[in-house]
C-alpha cells in the first residue's frame, strides 16, 4: 500500500514549530511497515526549512521516506506555483481521524491483516466478550 502518514501530533508530539518527542513505537512501527514492502509518504502542513528538519529527524531514526508532501519522490514542483497537496494514498495516518489516532501497534495490526478500524474493533470486542471470566482469585495469583 501507499501510505500517507502526517508528522506533528502522529510521529512526534504536537510542539509545532518545534519537534516534539517520538510517539511511541511510531518510528518503529514505520520502518516495519516499509520492510513488509509498504511505501510511506511524508505529509505534513511544514514546509520549507521546517519540512526539511522534520525529514532530517526521521532519517537520523533511520526512516526515510518514498515521497514527501507529493506522489511520487521526484515530482517535478514550480516552486512559484499553486499547487494542491491532495494525494494519492490508499491510507491516511494522521492524529486528526474522526476518533484521533488509534495505537501504532493497532495500525500495524490493521495494515498488516488488510483491516479497517472498524472490523477491528468488532473482532476486539468479540475477544473481550467470549474471554472467560477470571475469578478474582485468578487475577491476583493466576
Amino acid at each position: 500500500m501507499l501510505i500517507a502518514v502526517d508528522f506533528d501530533g502522529t510521529i512526534v508530539e504536537h510542539k509545532y514549530p518545534q519537534i516534539g518527542k517520538e510517539i511511541p513505537f511510531a518510528i518503529v512501527t514505520l520502518k516495519k511497515l516499509q520492510d513488509d514492502g509498504h511505501r510511506l509518504i511524508l505529509w505534513s502542513c511544514r514546509e520549507g526549512r521546517l519540512l526539511q528538519e522534520a525529514v532530517e529527524w526521521c532519517r537520523q531514526r533511520g526512516l526515510e521516506f518514498f515521497a514527501v508532501n507529493s506522489n511520487y519522490p521526484d515530482e517535478d514542483v514550480d516552486e512559484g506555483a499553486v499547487r494542491s497537496r491532495k494525494l494519492k494514498a490508499d491510507m491516511f495516518i494522521d492524529d486528526r481521524n474522526v476518533g484521533g489516532l488509534p495505537d501504532w501497534g493497532v495500525l500495524y495490526e490493521m495494515i498488516s491483516r488488510g483491516m479497517s478500524y472498524d472490523r477491528y474493533l468488532r473482532e476486539a470486542s468479540n475477544i473481550a466478550i467470549n474471554q472467560p471470566k477470571r475469578s478474582l482469585w485468578e487475577k491476583i495469583f493466576g
